[in-house]
């Protein structure tokens, strides 16, 4: 978190407008038709919270930095909470949740609480999308902690929920000075 306390400035810049219209289409093509609520899991910037208020979701966006909170509230989300994914309580409250490149901070020894957390805040056949870098390593990059993930490597994470794999894809980085490969899931209650 201290590193997008120092940071917040230059990270909203890198990523809010990151075209992310792939993964978007890939969420919503799942989405049941009557879906209202989604759960922005690691805002950020703001910018997949916009696009999915603008698409008529009501969203809970919810980030442990500060600093983003105060940000997202300046750019008019909804509704906006500084918490941790582990700190998460939601029962059936969600059609959908969005956790894109947030996840991949959490400790691989919290991981699966996590899932289990997820899995309890959707409804029943709600859609739950994640985003982690490609690979195999955790430790700290860049003065933050990073856990990347392959399409055999998470299973370990959410097989203790019932979660059904939608499907898994791996993609570029769609920020242009960057080479990273993203494995993305789309699991469903």
């Amino acid at each position: 978190m201290t590193y997008y306390q120092n940071n917040c400035k230059e990270y909203i810049e890198n990523t809010k407008n990151a075209d992310m219209t792939f993964q978007y289409q890939c969420f919503e093509k799942y989405l049941i038709p009557s879906a209202k609520r989604i759960l922005d899991l690691g805002f950020g910037s703001g910018r997949d919270s916009i696009y999915l208020i603008k698409k008529g979701y009501s969203v809970c966006s919810i980030d442990p930095t500060q600093e983003f909170c105060d940000y997202g509230k300046s750019i008019g989300l909804e509704e906006v909470h500084c918490l941790k994914a582990q700190e998460i309580t939601y029962e059936n409250e969600f059609d959908g949740i969005w956790a894109c490149a947030s996840l991949l901070h959490v400790p691989s020894d919290q991981l699966k609480d996590v899932f289990t957390r997820c899995y309890k805040a959707l409804k029943e056949n709600g859609i739950f999308y994640a985003s982690f870098k490609h690979g195999s390593f955790e430790g700290t990059r860049n003065g933050r902690h990073f856990l990347d993930l392959t399409k055999d490597s998470i299973k370990a994470y959410f097989e203790e929920t019932n979660f059904t794999i939608l499907e898994m894809t791996i993609t570029s980085d769609v920020r242009p000075d960057r080479e990273d490969k993203w494995l993305n899931i789309y699991l469903k209650k």
